[in-house]
């Protein structure tokens, strides 16, 4: 251990300090596709009776109109964002009828791309924004690529605990600058570390034949509707014979904030050639895509980590976080896991707690040059081959075993969940890295191994062991009634968000075109730094 985490240990250990470990904030976003009695892609419109996916709280959509999105407040005690989460799906499911939940990250058999639906939010200008954002991913990327599921996990520390660090360096920066400087640090080691999270909790290490829908690539067939790769952890955070040429080099610089920002306001207003040549509207002078600009908005950006600041109605992220700085970061490589109802449990949410407190605490040098290459090429190591035995990653220049690196990882992310416990009573993040090490030592145990193993006991396809878990998690959901006053809230929460985009769209005064405009003009208060 660093002689740098066992001080910050030591002095969060502190009697009056320790108390600030439990006041860390968790939310959770769980997406998942709803799909009809045959296990196909519902090409029904979102439930009304879900309310709006344009102004609901807590229930929304994603790429898809068949892509829902659940959202949970934030919590110091991760098993209530959880608690949350279930009664997210428990409603959901009373409004469903027949449709279902799919389980896992990976889509099932999908129709052809002209078939699935775009989310649609109405016709209010933002509505109309948000709708033409994902014409243009389609045009980008493909339909098929914005099907993936995933869970994001959001974690912030109090800014007591930035302040007592910050007095103990005597570190002269304001203590919003010192936060996000910190954040910045903390995505760093994530960079650097990531890949045992992929080891850990990959859950997607085949899927449906027809994802790939003829694209050349490297998987093998594990039967006739089936591809995967022996050893992979995370499909699904590999390049799955897909490239995106126009963000391939734009890897956003974690030296601090301004660096970060100024590299993303470069991406969303420069243009991209390949973009260029198809324009921003169609031949018929239909809109297509919202600029012809590397990334159309800044969360285009498909990154594995995000620094977050909670946004003003019609503020940009970027004007966010340069104007009050990094309020939390959002985990955004999660694969959803299968065999769990709602994709994650406290287990691995302890576990991430103290992983994501270990990166804030271990030091943090700027990535140079070799090592940000590096840590790009261990986390795409794992994900294609994490379970291979003997596979080697790169550390500072050299090769190191992954069960040996993650080994002495594992051995201080335990150091800090003792911490962590200590303040919040009991052992449970002891026992959650305790789980995470056995399945070091057994990668039998790991959640890529177990969906390898179920298939090829089962003799089931990917996509039939999938629909076997999505009614196995189905009949639980809908097992488990929530009480009258759960039920009247979520009602009271559907219908006032159908009101408020009601009026939304009533407010509306100004021609799309001259929107979209102002839209794209917001960006120019924003000057390089």
């Amino acid at each position: 251990m660093s002689d740098l985490l066992s001080h910050r240990l030591a002095l969060l250990a502190e009697h009056h300090n320790l108390s600030l470990l439990s006041q860390c904030l968790h939310g959770i976003e769980r997406e998942c596709l709803r799909v009809d009695t045959d296990c196909q892609l519902a090409l029904t419109p979102h439930p009304r009776a879900l309310g709006s996916a344009l102004t609901h709280p807590k229930i929304t959509t994603d790429y898809s109109e068949a892509l829902l999105e659940f959202i949970t407040g934030t919590e110091t005690d991760p098993q209530k964002t959880l608690t949350e989460l279930d009664a997210i799906h428990r409603y959901t499911y009373s409004k469903l009828g027949d449709e279902l939940l799919w389980s896992p990250s990976m889509p099932g058999h999908l129709p052809d791309e002209s078939q699935i639906p775009i989310a649609e939010y109405g016709s209010s200008n933002i509505g109309r924004l948000k709708y033409v954002y994902r014409q243009g991913l389609a045009l980008r990327y493909g339909k098929t690529m914005q099907c993936i599921a995933g869970i994001h996990y959001n974690f912030s520390l109090p800014e007591a605990l930035w302040a007592t660090l910050q007095a103990d360096e005597s570190d002269q920066r304001s203590a919003q600058d010192y936060q996000s400087w910190r954040y910045i640090a903390l995505i760093r080691n994530f960079r650097r570390y990531s890949w045992l999270l992929m080891y850990l909790f990959g859950a997607s290490p085949a899927l449906d034949v027809s994802f790939m829908r003829g694209r050349p690539h490297q998987l093998q067939q594990l039967d006739e509707d089936t591809l995967y790769l022996p050893y992979a952890t995370s499909l699904r955070m590999s390049d799955l014979g897909y490239q995106s040429n126009a963000q391939a080099g734009l890897t956003p610089c974690y030296d601090d904030l301004p660096s970060y920002t100024s590299s993303l306001h470069k991406a969303v207003s420069t243009p991209y050639p390949d973009y260029a040549a198809l324009g921003t509207k169609d031949a018929e002078g239909n809109w297509q895509q919202l600029n012809t600009n590397v990334l159309q908005i800044e969360n285009e950006y498909y990154s594995n980590i995000r620094p977050k600041r909670v946004t003003d109605t019609g503020e940009r992220p970027l004007h966010a976080l340069r104007a009050r700085g990094i309020q939390y970061i959002e985990v955004r490589c999660l694969d959803i896991n299968p065999f769990l109802p709602l994709g994650i449990d406290v287990t691995e949410a302890r576990f991430l707690d103290a992983f994501l407190l270990f990166c804030t605490l271990q030091q943090s040098p700027c990535l140079v040059e070799g090592e940000c290459r590096a840590s790009s090429d261990n986390f795409l190591s794992v994900v294609k081959e994490g379970r291979k035995p003997g596979l080697e990653l790169r550390r500072c220049g050299e090769d190191v075993s992954l069960q040996q690196w993650a080994n002495e990882l594992i051995a201080q992310i335990g150091q800090v969940a003792e911490l962590l416990d200590r303040s919040h009573g009991g052992d449970e993040h002891s026992r959650a890295v305790a789980a995470q090490q056995a399945k070091v030592a057994d990668s039998s145990l790991t959640p890529s191994a177990r969906v390898l193993a179920e298939l090829q006991r089962n003799g089931e396809s990917f996509s039939q062991f999938a629909l076997r878990q999505t009614r196995q998690h189905a009949d639980d959901f809908r097992s488990r009634a929530l009480s009258d006053a759960d039920m009247a809230w979520f009602d009271e929460a559907a219908r006032s968000s159908l009101a408020q985009q009601a009026q939304v769209e009533a407010a509306d005064t100004q021609d799309f075109d001259s929107f979209v405009e102002d839209y794209q003009r917001s960006l120019t208060s924003l000057t390089p730094v």
